[in-house]
Parts: C-alpha cells; sequence; structure tokens
C-alpha cells in the first residue's frame, strides 16, 4: 500500500484539447517504432499524457477500438517508466495500418519510442544552450 506506484489511467493522464493535440504536431519531434508513429513536446508537468490519432486506414472500427484499448493499456503499464525529470512529455500515438499486435509488443514499442523522442528533445534543448551567446 506505501510506496507502489498506482497504474491507472486518469483524465489527467490524456490528451484531450485540440490546442493540446495541435501543439504537440507543430513541435514536429516524432518517431516510428514499428506499426506506431509517436510525437511528442515537452509539457510542464511532473508525467506524461497520451492522446491517440488513429484514422480509419488504421483498419475497420472494430480493429481500430482494439488497437485503442491496447494502446491505453501499454501506456498505463509503463507510465512510470517514462521520462519525468525536469518535466513529462505530452504524447500522441498514431498507427499505420497493421494487424493488432500482443500488449507486450505494443508496451516495447511505446516506451522505446518515447525514450527515443526523450533523446531527441535532449539532444534539442542541448544545442539551444551551446548556441547562446555567453555574457
Amino acid at each position: 500500500m506505501g510506496g507502489e506506484p498506482g497504474y491507472f489511467f486518469p483524465v489527467k493522464l490524456r490528451l484531450v484539447r485540440t490546442r493540446h493535440f495541435d501543439r504537440v504536431f507543430a513541435a514536429r519531434v516524432r518517431a516510428a517504432v514499428g506499426p506506431l508513429v509517436v510525437w511528442a513536446a515537452p509539457n510542464d508537468l511532473q508525467h506524461c499524457r497520451l492522446g491517440l490519432a488513429i484514422s480509419r486506414r488504421a483498419g475497420t472500427a472494430v480493429t481500430r477500438n482494439r488497437i485503442r484499448r491496447l494502446i491505453r493499456e501499454s501506456f498505463r503499464l509503463v507510465q512510470h517508466g517514462l521520462p519525468r525529470e525536469p518535466h513529462g512529455y505530452d504524447v500522441i500515438v498514431s498507427v499505420r495500418r497493421h494487424e493488432p499486435l500482443s500488449l507486450d509488443k505494443y508496451r516495447a514499442a511505446l516506451l522505446g519510442a518515447v525514450q527515443t523522442l526523450d533523446r531527441k528533445w535532449q539532444d534539442r534543448s542541448d544545442k539551444t544552450d551551446n548556441a547562446a551567446p555567453e555574457s
């Protein structure tokens, strides 16, 4: 009861507003892992938030809903392993057409993509820190 993290997926961990989606897409930082295309942008929170953008090209409604459920569950299970310091990320997952994978494969793909995006953002911030003129 004491030190274990909660594996919940409350509303505060979801991207729901159009302006949040637009901000992440405008950052133009993405990674593709298998059938997943993942965009991310830093937020001012100490946790990551998930948004899903799954088009009709991904398959029938039944297939799209199954993929959504699996990706949400993957995020719920890996949320404590995602980067949080010094900030969290707003993450949007889109999928290419494919047959639904196992939960473990989605979990590995999501975790790998977010870690890749974290490195890209760290590299980007290092470049801007180094480019700043010294006083």
